[in-house]
């Protein structure tokens, strides 16, 4: 009896200590999702583009390094700059965190360079097109190479049975922050001239808070999630030979490929929606800033309600199906999205509700559902190959978003292309057997998946 009791005590020690770190493992979405929202949503993209036009020729083009771009499509292909730089990087702190078991201190790195170049978008004024997309490729970047690490924390500090909950509360945390702060941002900016500064200010210093703010919030995760240490590797491999040394490894378990594959396209589409939408907004449907802060708050608040409410609908008829119904809705809304007319902000909120109430839960519950099929010790490795395919190989949409733009001069047209994405991701996903790619990877079969 007494052993049993000992037992239980430590069984209730151990819960104890799980959801305190499940908690600290929420405050990062709670820090870094403001980046995502305020600045990479909602305020670079028209700012950027309109600072790029102010320094552009009679004909619209600028000329970084010598090469001719429309003003237009400079924020685009900033994005893309930065995943490619993104996936340099990202290989090598996968391998760095599996092979030392030293993930914080990493994930310190990354986030406070990050942080540090989000705040210095404060300076962006003028002409300075050139220091804007320099610190956007450089806090892109480091936000991809933080979410390694941070994903990588999900199957050490979650047992199977709690990892959709887990994740989705994740997301919520990510996206009731983003709330939070965009209220601040709508105050400030609608109200600028009542706060005694120009409507170009108020944009920096919603950009720069959005560093301060992912700055701060950092401390909580690292003082409370916990390093697990490893035995070091005999012959340390890093970088991009990491990264083939994974897929080779995966080519053994072809099913967590096949997931990465669906994965890789339909999030390409989802990545795009985020970064390119209040451009597509302001330049093509003629929205003012206010309107799109507004319906991207709408967005905020719907994806708290959504990842919650997609986490039950995971418990009830699994996380497959569930993301299956989440990329048929995207297409919907995508391919009405290229319908919508000009300077009409209710049918853009319309759609913005549709988005939101989908966003969090795909997200999230793709999340949690390759977190099954890791094996166990790979973690980090395999969530770097996972980062490469959420953020690292997200950058043929906003490509695509902008070679359309520089050949027709059309932010509608690039919409359609979106919508193939949604499609082919549910063609390949439904092609999955999920229940058989978590047994060979070694894992524990959950009821319901």
């Amino acid at each position: 009896m007494g052993s049993d009791t000992v037992r239980a005590g430590q069984a209730g020690d151990e819960a104890a200590d799980r959801r305190r770190e499940q908690r600290g493992w929420y405050f990062y979405d709670w820090a870094c999702s403001v980046y995502s929202t305020s600045v990479l949503t909602v305020f670079l993209g028209p700012y950027l583009t309109a600072v790029a036009e102010s320094a552009a020729d009679p004909d619209g083009f600028v000329h970084p390094l010598g090469i001719p771009v429309r003003a237009g499509s400079f924020f685009a292909y900033c994005v893309s700059a930065s995943v490619i730089v993104a996936i340099v990087l990202m290989p090598m702190a996968g391998a760095a965190a599996d092979r030392t078991g030293r993930k914080k201190p990493l994930l310190a790195a990354a986030a406070y360079v990050g942080a540090g170049a989000t705040a210095g978008l404060f300076f962006l004024d003028g002409h300075r097109y050139l220091l804007g997309g320099l610190l956007l490729v450089v806090a892109n970047a480091s936000v991809a190479v933080s979410m390694v690490l941070y994903n990588s924390y999900l199957p050490q500090i979650a047992p199977p049975e709690e990892r959709d909950a887990v994740s989705s509360r994740g997301w919520a945390f990510g996206y009731a922050a983003g709330s939070l702060v965009l209220v601040a941002n709508l105050v400030l900016f609608t109200a600028h001239d009542r706060f005694g500064v120009s409507e170009s200010t108020a944009v920096r210093i919603c950009l720069a808070s959005a560093g301060l703010w992912w700055g701060v919030f950092t401390l909580v995760p690292l003082r409370r999630l916990r390093d697990r240490r490893t035995a070091p590797a005999t012959k340390p491999v890093h970088g991009w030979r990491q990264l083939a040394a994974t897929v080779r490894d995966m080519r053994g378990k072809p099913l967590t490929l096949s997931f990465l594959l669906a994965y890789l396209v339909y999030n390409d589409g989802i990545q795009t929606v985020i970064s390119q939408a209040s451009v597509y907004g302001s330049r093509e449907l003629d929205l003012s800033q206010s309107t799109l802060i507004t319906a991207v708050l709408m967005v905020q608040v719907l994806a708290i309600a959504g990842a919650l409410g997609m986490g039950r609908l995971a418990h009830r008829y699994g996380a497959k199906r569930t993301i299956l119904g989440s990329l048929a809705a995207w297409t919907v809304i995508l391919a009405a999205g290229y319908f919508l007319p000009a300077g009409a902000p209710m049918w853009f909120f319309v759609l913005a509700a549709g988005i939101g109430l989908v966003l969090g839960g795909s997200q999230a519950l793709s999340r949690s559902l390759f977190s099954h099929l890791v094996p166990p010790g790979k973690e980090a490795e395999y969530f770097s190959a996972y980062e490469m395919s959420d953020r690292g190989m997200s950058w043929l949409g906003p490509l695509l978003f902008g070679i359309t733009y520089q050949l027709t001069g059309s932010y509608r047209d690039a919409i359609l292309s979106l919508v193939a994405f949604f499609a082919i991701g549910f063609v390949l996903l439904a092609r999955v057997p999920v229940r058989r790619a978590i047994g060979d990877a070694g894992n524990p079969v959950p009821e319901r998946i």
